[in-house]
Parts: C-alpha cells; structure tokens; sequence
C-alpha cells in the first residue's frame, strides 16, 4: 500500500489515503516518486473547470525512480530515474501523423483506466491525467515515462513534465520568439516563470512580466524580466509606453481568464502575436470585434503542452539546465508533503508563489 492524494469527487477536498497498487502488467511500469509539482490544471481538475474521471489521484508533474517493469518494457528499468510524460503520443491519430504529438487524439484515454484502489473500501481509483503523481508511487504505461537526462537533479526534474515544458514551448514552439524582440508574460506562476526564462534565453530585448500580486516582482527579474507590472486596468497602455507605444512582438498568457487573454491582445502590437497558454473555464468569453481583427492583423493562437513533443524537447532542456541558462529550482517556492496540496491549491486561488513542489 502507498499513500495517495485522493479526489473523491468533482470540488470535494482530497483525502490522503492508503492505496492498493498492482503489479505492473505488460508494457506499464511502477514508479517510486520523489517529487511532484502542483499545477493550475490539478486545480481545474479537482473543481470541474476540466474534466475526469472520478475518484481520481490527481498529479501530472512528476519523477521518480523505477521500481519494476511490466512484460515487453524495454526503454526503462529498474533503479532508472524517470520523468513522467502525462500526455503520451499514439503515433496513428492525425495529428501524430502531422508530427503535432502534442495534439494526440489518444493522449489521455489512460485517465478512463482504473489503475488502482482505495485500500479501505476496495473501491476503484482513476491515474488523473494518466499518470497520478500526487502518490508514493505509481504505475503508469511505458509511454508515460522518459529517462531523466544527465545532469539534471532527480527532484527537479519533475518541472520539466509540465511547467518548463509549456512555458519554454508556448515561447520556443507556439510564438517562437526570436531574438531582439519584446515579450510580455501575463501570470508568474510556474508556467510564467519558465516562460521568462524561455524569453531571455531567446535572447528577447525586453520581457515585461505582469501579475496581480506586487511580491512577486523579484522573483520574476530573477527569471529574466526586465520590467515588472502589476496588473490593472491600464496594463496594456504601460506596455505600450515600455515598447515605443507599439506594444510587445509578443504577448503570453498564463492565466487563463478572459480579462487576462483580452489585455494580452491588447499589449501587442500591429502584426505581433499572442499566445494563450492558460487554461479558461467555458464562462470565460473573450470577444473581439471584426474590424480590429483586420486593422491589428494580430494572431491569437492556443498552446497546449507547449507544442512540445518531450522526447525532443527535453534533450534541449537539459543541456540548458547543464549550461546554467535554465534554474530548475527557482521555480519552486514552497516544498511540500501530501497533506500540503490543498493548501497549495488556495495559494493558486490567491495567486501566491510560484510552483509549490511535493518532495517524498
């Protein structure tokens, strides 16, 4: 038995509970975690913004060592540091067939599975998005496991499976920003911090980081701001001041609210585009009328995963976090245990801190 984060039900509070894991059977692999980010999406998960079924043991960041291997696993054995890989690609779908993994129609039809049960009822448990990281360990299927690269610690590791993933991919992949050019980030959570990072390793001439809260203006010059402002009314307006009254090349959004989305559009300039990372619920309605269309000649664009494909992309990640361009650690500003989750999840409400981290 291990100890798990259990959501009962659609915006009930989790439970830590003992849970009964199998064996792994043919192609799965049981992972002993050693540490898990709390992510936004773990939130809209637990509160019904998206969808799953339930109960469920949330958690999708996530690394850990390999315990043991179910038959026909080849890529990973036992003793391997693993980095967990919640959105496995099929290889068949259409968008596999495009090269677009991070589109795949059959990414997430593991979190239908029941992959374990609840120790004190026997009843039956769903893996979240696939892979169920907000346990002791897990068992999940061999695509949803890729080997930590070299250099790279264990523990911080597990960032790379969601947050430096979709901010380095929202900058690198979806806006593809290049270098002397002007971006504002909008959210400096984890996401919005990997982001900054993305954007000075871009070589970006400025990076505007906005957020509601004041406290964070240090930890967003320590990602590679260069300016920071506090989110208003005016926003748009002081980031065209910055940029020349043209407004940034490019805008990101990590928050995932309407308002946020319409400022990030606004902020940028003629022919500049905006990309939107954050997840909205379905009340979230942005509108834009036709003539501003044609006249900004703007592109809104959505991000998921970053447009990332993690087989490819975490390669190049390590060899940033080798070379010291990429701070795993200054991510995280809270180390957590499991009876920590919910209150990281009322951190997020309030929009505190940057990525809370579960350390085993």
């Amino acid at each position: 038995m291990v100890r798990a984060a259990v959501l009962p039900a659609v915006g009930a509070p989790l439970e830590i509970a003992e849970i009964d894991l199998p064996a792994p059977g043919a192609g799965q692999v049981r992972v002993r975690l050693a540490a898990a980010g709390v992510c936004h999406s773990d939130l809209s998960l637990s509160d019904g913004t998206m969808r799953v079924p339930v109960p469920a043991v949330l958690g999708h960041e996530g690394a850990g060592t390999v315990v043991s291997v179910g038959e026909g696993v080849t890529g990973v054995a036992p003793g391997d540091g693993v980095v967990l890989n919640w959105a496995p690609s099929c290889g068949r779908c259409h968008a596999c067939s495009l090269g677009e993994v991070w589109l795949c129609a059959n990414a997430l039809t593991g979190a239908g599975d029941v992959y374990a049960r609840r120790a004190s009822d026997g009843s039956d448990l769903h893996p979240g998005l696939n892979v169920a990281a907000f346990a002791e360990e897990t068992v999940v299927a061999a695509g949803c496991v890729l080997p930590v690269p070299d250099g790279v610690p264990l523990t911080d590791a597990a960032l790379l499976g969601c947050a430096v993933l979709t901010g380095y991919g929202a900058v690198h992949h979806s806006a593809r920003v290049r270098a002397g050019e002007t971006v504002a980030v909008f959210g400096v959570g984890g996401v919005g911090l990997a982001a900054l990072q993305a954007a000075r390793i871009a070589g970006a001439s400025q990076v505007i980081a906005v957020d509601i809260s004041p406290e964070k203006e240090s930890l967003a010059r320590e990602a590679g701001a260069t300016h920071y402002l506090v989110a208003s009314d005016t926003t748009a307006r002081e980031i065209r001041s910055l940029t020349g009254k043209q407004g940034v090349d490019v805008a990101v959004e990590c928050v995932g609210r309407a308002v946020t989305i319409r400022a990030a559009w606004d902020s940028t300039r003629r022919g500049g585009r905006t990309t939107v990372v954050g997840i909205g619920g379905k009340d979230q309605q942005v509108t834009f009328n036709a003539l501003e269309i044609f006249h900004w000649g703007r592109t809104l664009s959505g991000c998921v995963y970053g447009n990332s494909d993690p087989a490819r992309d975490l390669p190049v990640l390590a060899e940033h976090v080798r070379a010291g361009r990429l701070d795993l650690g200054m991510l995280v500003t809270e180390r957590i245990g499991l009876d920590g989750i919910a209150g990281a999840f009322e951190n997020m409400l309030a929009g505190k801190g940057g990525r809370a981290l579960v350390v085993f």
